[in-house]
């Protein structure tokens, strides 16, 4: 492994594990109304593009951290849904 993939991985760990404080909060909290839907959808988006990106390169950190990031963000949004306060 050279420096590049470890930055990669280092990269991919970091950016996956940057939803997990508010999966935390909305868990203790059961509240959801400071979330952005928007900003969910767009990210699951973004990280879903990534993950068939790191498939098409058989680019292993690529599709494992991001398939974590998914599965993180695609939480979130269940959390969003089930604790969304109707108005």
């Amino acid at each position: 492994m050279d420096k590049i993939q470890i930055i990669g991985i280092v990269a991919g760990l970091l950016t996956s594990v940057s939803s997990i404080p508010q999966l935390i909060k909305i868990f203790k909290e059961k509240e959801v109304e400071d979330l952005s839907i928007g900003m969910i959808i767009f990210l699951i988006c973004g990280i879903a593009t990534w993950t068939y990106y790191g498939i098409l390169r058989k680019d292993w950190p690529i599709i494992v951290t991001n398939i974590f990031s998914l599965m993180v963000n695609i939480t979130l949004l269940v959390l969003y849904k089930v604790y969304k306060k109707e108005t």
